[in-house]
């Protein structure tokens, strides 16, 4: 009895041993497997925030190339947009920009934890509105079918170096961004391996607990549980790293062929504009040709029939002669005038303004509007200016009113009612409003879309330049003013300039120009004048031109004779030269070239330039403070010229060594 007591205790003593062994070794297992599940949650926490940046690295590298796809594509667009004037393209443009932005802003969103690349998005940003502008440039004069100025500035903006910053930019974010991913996949790989290694010691721990505690099997097969659960997630995880680094090449990929296919589109577009330039080239010549051949074989038919009939009558009836020889000089002045007004055109022909009262020019240039119309075609003046007058070219604003009044007539086929009416608002600091009205077909809007464009006409081929509504739009852009036309078919149409009124206080300043005709008639002093043109007959005849004047003329064909010639004057004690008059385009040496070697010589040398050609005229550094009369010109006008360059000759001044 006394025995089994003993053991009942012993086995009690056992039992509570075991029971707090049991305890204890429970709690610490408790305590290892808690510390463990905080190291392993710790390390799924910093494997997940790993894949989460790897993820975000992958992120910004793709909305980097959509940025640039976008940006390509917008610019194909709008490079066939700027050539063919296709809407169609123009929307694409537009769409495929504001995708760039939104990728963009993405972008920015998505490294706005990184100082260094949101620097870098900020440049881009601002690199892209400016580029922005320069296309919205380009594409604003397609949208209004200026195909010129359109193709010019998409070419402009492509020479520019706003591109090349672009593509550093993306190239750097992308370039910054693969660095980052490379650091975050190897923190990636060592949080991996920490993970996998808190499980592997979870797992010892479990299997431990198997051998020692209660509840071994349990502990296994949660263990296991959590194994397979892990393998899982490392699955997973690897299968979604692999479809990520197959979207990424994918991507690429694409990027590559949307960069070959620019490149070769860009090709085919310098070839298109290549081919597009030579057909406006040709088309231009064509049409000018046949207009503008037409009105100088009118004019050479007047000039040659009067001088042939002046030449029969002039020993007989030289007052008979005299009609003829004058119908000649006004055939030789309009051919004159229609160089100029096609110079005018191209921008070569300064403006010669004038204080001009309108309705007086127009009242007085009516007769010559009427002849030109025809009989059947009515006529009304409705002049509402008074005394207005506008600061411009009095002849340029004569053209500008036949070429409205010739539309006019061919637009009512030759009978209707044509009326010109000007406008005063009451405000005389205003425009003045100049309106030519006509009764006849009008024009369909896809013609009054085109009226202003250089050589674009409707009538048949020999009968128009289409240049008469260019010549008016240029008049009036260079007084200042404005053109305005309204037209329906059948209904008529009526074509307005705008004119700024010139105050009277500008009017009463205005002084005298140098060509009027107005001067002094007293004949000038003789001069003795050194003539230099290289084609014989206009030489021999402004060496007459000059001995008519009462001047010495020295003939001199070749400006590289014009140095010997004048110090062969000095040489011979004739004082030297007091003028020297100039051609300005001259084989061997220019006229300018030629003055500028005689001033090393003679730096008090007065020069009078004659030349034909208008588009040098507007070069002032060439011909620096000398005068300049243009051809043809009158005997009147030489005089006037002389006049001036002898005013501008020091007093008694010749040249001398």
């Amino acid at each position: 009895m006394f025995e089994r007591d003993i053991d009942s205790e012993n086995d009690g003593r056992r039992e509570r041993i075991r029971f707090w062994s049991t305890i204890v070794l429970g709690a610490i297992l408790t305590g290892v497997v808690g510390a463990l599940v905080v190291l392993l949650a710790r390390a799924n926490d910093n494997y997940d925030r790993s894949l989460g940046w790897q993820t975000q690295s992958m992120e910004v590298i793709s909305q980097t190339r959509s940025v640039d796809a976008a940006i390509a594509r917008a610019e194909a667009a709008l490079g066939r947009f700027a050539v063919g004037l296709q809407k169609e393209d123009g929307r694409v443009y537009e769409y495929q920009w504001g995708r760039a932005r939104q990728f963009l802003a993405q972008l920015r969103r998505n490294v706005r934890d990184n100082p260094k690349q949101m620097a870098l998005v900020e440049q881009l940003t601002r690199e892209m509105d400016s580029r922005g502008a320069q296309l919205g440039d380009a594409a604003l004069s397609a949208n209004y079918n200026q195909t010129v100025a359109a193709i010019s500035k998409f070419y402009a903006a492509g020479k520019g170096e706003g591109l090349g910053r672009i593509d550093k930019l993306l190239s750097e974010i992308i370039a910054n961004e693969r660095a980052l991913l490379r650091d975050r996949n190897r923190l990636t790989a060592g949080d991996r391996a920490n993970l996998n290694q808190a499980i592997l010691l979870f797992s010892l721990l479990g299997a431990a607990a198997a051998v020692i505690a209660i509840g071994a099997t349990f502990s296994l097969i949660r263990a296991e549980g959590e194994r397979r659960l892990a393998r899982r997630e490392q699955l997973v995880e690897s299968d979604r790293a692999m479809q990520l680094e197959t979207a990424v090449e994918e991507r690429t990929a694409e990027l590559a062929q949307a960069n070959d296919a620019l490149r070769s589109e860009m090709t085919e577009r310098e070839a298109a504009e290549a081919q597009l330039r030579q057909a406006q080239k040709m088309e231009a010549v064509g049409q000018l040709t046949g207009g503008i051949a037409h009105d100088f074989n009118n004019m050479l038919a007047v000039v040659v029939g009067g001088l042939e009939l002046a030449q029969r009558w002039l020993p007989g009836k030289p007052e008979k002669a005299q009609r003829h020889l004058a119908n000649a000089l006004d055939g030789a002045n309009r051919a004159a005038d229609l160089t100029r007004r096609l110079l005018t055109f191209a921008r070569s022909e300064p403006a010669r303004p004038e204080m001009t009262p309108i309705d007086e020019c127009i009242a007085s240039f009516a007769q010559l509007i009427e002849r030109t119309i025809g009989d059947r075609i009515a006529l009304t003046l409705d002049l509402n200016a008074g005394d207005l007058a506008c600061w411009i070219d009095r002849q340029q604003f004569e053209n500008a009113l036949l070429n409205l009044a010739v539309n006019a007539r061919d637009a009512m086929n030759g009978h209707g009612l044509l009326t010109i009416r000007t406008l005063d608002d009451g405000d005389r600091s205003a425009a003045l409003a100049v309106q030519v009205i006509d009764t006849g077909c009008g024009m369909s809007p896809q013609v009054l879309e085109r009226i202003f464009d250089p050589f674009y006409t409707t009538k048949p081929a020999g009968q128009g330049t289409g240049l008469g509504m260019s010549q008016v739009f240029a008049f009036c852009r260079q007084s200042g003013g404005e053109v305005q036309v309204a037209s329906n078919e059948g209904e008529g149409t009526s074509v307005a300039m705008l004119l700024p009124v010139a105050q009277p206080q500008a009017a009463a300043e205005i002084e005298t120009l140098p060509g009027d005709n107005s001067g002094s008639d007293t004949p000038a002093d003789a001069l003795s004048i050194l003539v230099v043109e290289d084609d014989a007959r206009v030489l021999a005849a402004t060496v007459d031109a000059v001995s008519e004047l009462g001047h010495t003329a020295v003939a001199c064909g070749n400006p590289l004779e014009a140095e010997a010639l004048v110090e062969g004057q000095l040489a011979q004690g004739q004082g030297g030269f007091d003028l020297i008059l100039s051609d300005v385009l001259m084989p061997e040496l220019t006229g300018p070239e030629m003055v500028a070697q005689l001033k090393q010589r003679w730096p008090e040398l007065s020069v009078l330039f004659v030349t034909g050609y208008a588009g040098d005229a507007s070069e002032d550094a060439a011909f620096g403070d000398h005068d300049v009369l243009r051809k043809p010109f009158t005997l009147s006008a030489l005089d006037q010229a002389i006049r001036r360059s002898g005013d501008n000759r020091p007093e008694g001044q010749r040249l001398a060594n």
